[in-house]
């Protein structure tokens, strides 16, 4: 490890840490400028920037007058409630590291900050553990931007325009408040990583199912009751995480089931044994009921449900990868469907057919939703 105030060079370019001093802001301001000045006849000119842990209280002046050629700024950890003007002068500004700080406020991220040079050189932007209620409108058109961190902040929602960060690959936003996913989020054709773990979202909506190129998806402890099958169209997603939603909690481990009135019992008693019936045999409004009976998916049951059915989730599978759980409807809670393969390709085949199904269910949702 490099010791604090050191200047590190290596193969033409330098890297000047400053972390956790134990000097005042002022005289980190000095030291800043003292070093700028010296770096003004360097041969390499200063590209990372490490001012982590410092107790600044806003950007140091030095900033664009001493290092014009950052490409890398760590101010986190810090006390920071804006990022000032200092900041724009960074013209060729690569990677801001800027969490864990005090950041959220009105005038946090300079005025102007979409109309300059960031604009086109920002590429990686951590605003994470701040105080962010809703997405800067002027992140919002930094177009160059492939990562964006605001995880642990207290977001409400998530803005349509977020679609115009068509350069994001890795988007995360976990640990807010954010209770729907904007459909717009699918119009982000290089997202490979999308990270909305620890919020209040109830529902993922189809429109996720355009993200192409997405590998990993974290929705654990949300209030997820379903997911769209939509989903199975992602098909170069490798990691999925569900734990601690509804979705598992309550459908899996505490299976919920009111018992059928005597209507539907004898309904369904008509319906599996064939008994026959003519218009002029029942009421119009039986004639209706028995008409929106509906089959029980397991194959070897062969039973029919009406008003009451038990909602269960059933492991389907994903590209060969994993089972993906999806709801769907059993006549009973004795009732229990295999699980059967979702893929249609030829060439793809459920590995676990003729394995016990308690077993496979088990260790496919383990791998799903831990995974």
């Amino acid at each position: 490890m490099e010791e604090a105030g050191a200047v590190v060079a290596t193969a033409g370019e330098a890297e000047l840490n400053l972390s956790r001093l134990s000097v005042s802001p002022e005289t980190l301001e000095s030291e800043l400028e003292a070093r700028g000045e010296e770096r003004r006849g360097a041969r390499e000119a200063l590209l990372r920037l490490l001012l982590p842990h410092n107790r600044l209280v806003s950007l140091p002046r030095a900033l664009g007058s001493g290092f014009p050629h950052l490409q890398l700024l760590d101010v986190s950890g810090n006390a920071l409630t804006a990022l000032g003007p200092e900041l724009l002068a960074l013209r060729g500004l690569r990677t801001l590291l800027a969490k864990n700080n005090r950041l959220g406020g009105p005038g946090a991220l300079p005025k102007g900050l979409a109309q300059s040079p960031l604009c086109r050189s920002l590429q990686v932007l951590n605003l994470s553990g701040n105080c962010f209620q809703e997405v800067p409108a002027s992140l919002l058109g930094l177009r160059a931007l492939q990562t964006l961190s605001l995880g642990g902040n207290q977001l409400q929602n998530i803005p349509a325009e977020i679609e115009n960060l068509r350069s994001l690959e890795c988007l995360y936003l976990g640990g807010n408040f954010i209770k729907e996913i904007p459909p717009e989020l699918g119009n982000l054709p290089s997202l490979n990583y999308l990270v909305l773990c620890d919020n209040k979202i109830q529902s993922v909506p189809p429109q996720l199912s355009q993200l192409h190129s997405l590998r990993s998806l974290s929705l654990h402890n949300n209030l997820l009751t379903y997911l769209p099958r939509e989903i199975l169209n992602l098909i170069h997603l490798e990691e999925l995480s569900l734990r601690g939603n509804p979705l598992v909690v309550r459908f899996v481990r505490d299976l919920t089931y009111d018992p059928p009135t005597l209507l539907e019992l004898a309904a369904r008693t008509i319906k599996i044994r064939n008994i026959s019936y003519t218009p002029y045999d029942l009421p119009g409004n039986l004639l209706r009921y028995l008409s929106l009976a509906s089959n029980c998916p397991n194959p070897k049951c062969g039973g029919v449900y009406f008003d009451c059915c038990v909602r269960q989730i059933k492991f389907v599978d994903f590209c060969g990868k994993y089972r993906l759980p999806l709801m769907h409807y059993l006549c009973s809670p004795e009732c229990s469907s295999p699980c059967s393969s979702a893929s249609h390709s030829s060439t793809s085949q459920s590995e676990s057919d003729s394995e016990d199904e308690a077993s496979v269910a088990a260790h496919r949702m383990q791998k799903v939703l831990l995974g």
